[in-house]
């Protein structure tokens, strides 16, 4: 477990390995995380920053770009392309810039702000949640290839609550806090964000599932 403080360059945590966690107090610039593929990094403000943590980018462009595994927490704003091309890393973040989860393939993205324009273009895999407390997120999304829906699946639920529950304990974050705090009230506010091919596939994963287990009982019943 390493801890920074201060501005970390280009490229922070680049090729993470499993068993490893980098913890920054400060802001990171471009490509952080790039091709990530194990371990866990958490970037959050100075302590005593006079600034608004989730109106403030704390990371640079291109952060997570192709990676493959871990997980990240950052408390702040992302600058564009956020998650480009990621396939497995589940990462909290409080806002980002434009085309954000573009080409996405797999893993798990949670915005607790709102995104920029182009969000979702060409993602084919995995899954994002937004905090659509303003409303407008369809308009700032590409529906080329993904639906919008509300979180309802009790496994999202579970998936969700404890992404923004580990958000707040590694960052401190202010935003999770209140939206653990009002859960009953903040939870219709999310909205869910998958490829419309990706459902499909993991519904016939769970069909042929269900019948496996159907045919087994059969068997053995």
């Amino acid at each position: 477990h390493f801890k920074f403080t201060g501005t970390a360059g280009q490229s922070f945590g680049a090729w993470l390995a499993n068993g490893v966690s980098l913890t920054l107090e400060g802001e990171s610039n471009d490509y952080l995380g790039k091709g990530m593929s194990g371990g866990r990094i958490v970037v959050f403000p100075p302590k005593g920053s006079n600034f608004v943590p989730e109106e403030t980018i704390i990371i640079g462009n291109v952060a997570l770009y192709g990676a493959i595994a871990g997980e990240a927490y950052f408390y702040g704003m992302a600058g564009e392309r956020f998650a480009v091309r990621n396939s497995g890393v589940h990462a909290v973040i409080e806002g980002l810039g434009d085309h954000g989860c573009e080409y996405m393939t797999g893993g798990v993205i949670l915005v607790l702000g709102k995104t920029g324009r182009n969000f979702a273009a060409g993602m084919s895999g995995g899954v994002a949640f937004v905090l659509n407390e303003d409303g407008n997120f369809e308009r700032r999304c590409n529906l080329t290839m993904v639906e919008l829906e509300p979180v309802r699946d009790k496994a999202d639920k579970a998936l969700l609550r404890g992404m923004i529950e580990r958000h707040a304990q590694y960052t401190g974050s202010a935003k999770a806090k209140k939206v653990l705090r009002q859960w009953e009230m903040m939870l219709p506010k999310f909205v869910r964000v998958m490829s419309v091919e990706y459902k499909k596939v993991l519904a016939q994963r769970q069909a042929q599932k269900v019948h496996q287990l159907s045919k087994e009982a059969a068997i053995h019943g």
